[in-house]
């Protein structure tokens, strides 16, 4: 049902001073934007992304600083409090962040239960949901709640994933470090993968968490922001966000370009055939073009540095502490980088389409050992700062978000009684 207010129909123009205000329901002279392309709903101080000088800023800190001498800690406390936290600030909200790691009982009850063919995004965006149900702030809507709330499922996510992951491939559970010896990244990666990692596979999954962090209103943040604007929960916001990376178009696209790099492409000589085919066949190559940019994505480039060293570190077996290895036969494979580095390198002169952030998180997370079913659920855990972020900034000054459609069919219909037709 929605509000009394929209009741009454009406269409939108903006006045001398730039807002909009309600101007009749006039749709047939008002332009289309498919997919809302190019249209600005709101403001926001959280992101600005810059798509044709390829620029990223969260807070207004360029992500490459931030990547170079930040936390995803200290990130996360960015993105949700407006400023780079003071030394007590910081260690103050990564206990806060440790004390919430573990998971109800009945949750985990519940990620035991389900179908073994079930994914892990599946599997997270309905633990999320039933979650709620056990927040002491539930009924709670205030601002300060919601920031509890949000630190809760940013803390319990990758709780959420691990535990999915290992219980559907009928591996034994290792539980989170509550004692606050690992920090976010460590965490998470010893819980999926069972292995302490070392603290250079540490920083380099450290750095694409906060890659993944925020990108201004992207589908997912887009949904959550939609959903809170009906002074919905939280928790509500969340799910709708992570509903959204079950569809192949916002999530899953690195999952795809490392199972086609393994299962398809193989070798250095068959890139630029596979790639030919493609594009003859004009299928989308994933990890490829981007709705903002118009150039590099900036996050490429950062995972690209690391995803060269940890591949070449895979593949030569440098890491002492040992990178788990998920595929058994890789040796019949190619070195994943080598391979995407070619794969640009056609793509880009023969298109002039540019690389995504998935295209390098997809060799990085292989090189660092992590499962290719957590891809994209991996993706919520860290965009979950993202969308809590904005959900809070909605309710600021909220506004319920209702466009309109323009209708294309035939009006006045003469209905034809059911035994006539």
């Amino acid at each position: 049902m929605e509000d009394k207010a929209e009741e009454k129909t009406v269409d939108i123009e903006e006045n001398k001073e730039g807002t909009r205000e309600d101007k009749g329901d006039d749709l047939e002279s008002k332009p289309i934007y498919k997919g809302l392309v190019g249209v600005v709903v709101d403001t926001t101080e959280i992101c600005s992304i810059d798509g044709i000088k390829g620029s990223l800023y969260y807070r207004g800190y360029p992500i490459r600083e931030l990547v170079e001498y930040s936390s995803f800690e200290e990130v996360a406390f960015l993105l949700l409090f407006g400023k780079l936290p003071s030394r007590f600030e910081l260690e103050a909200f990564k206990d806060k962040l440790i004390q919430q790691r573990d998971i109800p009982d009945r949750i985990l009850i519940i990620l035991k239960s389900f179908p073994r063919n079930t994914t892990r995004i599946e599997l997270l965006r309905t633990a999320i949901s039933a979650l709620s149900l056990y927040d002491e702030d539930d009924y709670d809507y205030s601002e300060q709640a919601n920031i509890r709330k949000g630190m809760r499922i940013i803390g319990k996510i990758p709780t959420i994933l691990a535990y999915s992951h290992r219980i559907q491939s009928n591996l034994p559970l290792v539980e989170p470090d509550t004692e606050g010896k690992l920090s976010h990244a460590a965490n998470f990666y010893y819980m999926m993968t069972g292995n302490i990692p070392t603290k250079l596979v540490e920083d380099a999954f450290d750095k694409l968490l906060i890659c993944h962090a925020e990108h201004a209103l992207n589908t997912s943040t887009f949904a959550a922001r939609v959903t809170v604007s009906t002074l919905s929960d939280i928790y509500s916001a969340i799910v709708s966000a992570i509903g959204t990376l079950r569809g192949p178009l916002h999530g899953g696209a690195n999952e795809r370009v490392i199972l086609y790099m393994l299962n398809e492409i193989k070798t250095k000589k068959n890139v630029i055939p596979w790639a030919k085919e493609k594009i003859k066949n004009k299928e989308k190559i994933m990890g490829f073009g981007h709705r903002v940019y118009k150039t590099w994505d900036p996050r490429a480039y950062i995972l690209r540095e690391y995803a060269k060293k940890f591949s070449e570190m895979r593949r030569k077996q440098k890491d002492p502490d040992g990178i788990p290895t998920e595929f058994p036969g890789e040796e019949d494979v190619d070195s994943i980088f080598q391979m995407t580095e070619k794969l640009v390198d056609y793509v880009v002169k023969k298109k002039g389409i540019y690389p995504n952030v998935d295209l390098f998180s997809a060799p990085l997370l292989h090189g660092l050992g992590v499962p290719t079913p957590l891809y994209t659920p991996l993706f919520a855990s860290s965009r979950c700062v993202g969308w809590v972020a904005h959900s809070i900034e909605q309710l600021k000054n909220n506004k319920l978000i209702r466009p309109r459609l323009r209708f294309q069919g035939e009006l006045n219909k003469k209905y034809v009684p059911l035994d006539e037709r």
